[in-house]
């Protein structure tokens, strides 16, 4: 079953893209599935998040901010 993984971002970030771009070159050989979250849609994600953009969180636990943290990524999918 694919692993959940949640992208906080907003709209015009290139932080932001570059980890979906990431995140996708990695899905061919990796099982999750992304769910990206607008953090301009909830003030409360907003105050939480705001330029600490994009946030990566597997499971509901935040791995990374800003860049994308490949070998701690890999880790977190490993299986129990």
């Amino acid at each position: 079953m694919a692993t959940q993984v949640t992208v906080y971002h907003r709209e015009g970030c290139h932080l932001c893209d570059r980890m979906f771009d990431e995140l996708r070159s990695l899905q061919h050989r990796l099982d999750f599935h992304v769910q990206p979250v607008d953090i301009d849609e909830d003030p409360a994600l907003r105050a939480r998040f705001n330029v600490k953009v994009p946030v990566l969180a597997v499971e509901d636990e935040i791995l990374c901010c800003h860049v994308l943290d490949v070998p701690g990524f890999e880790r977190a999918l490993e299986p129990d």
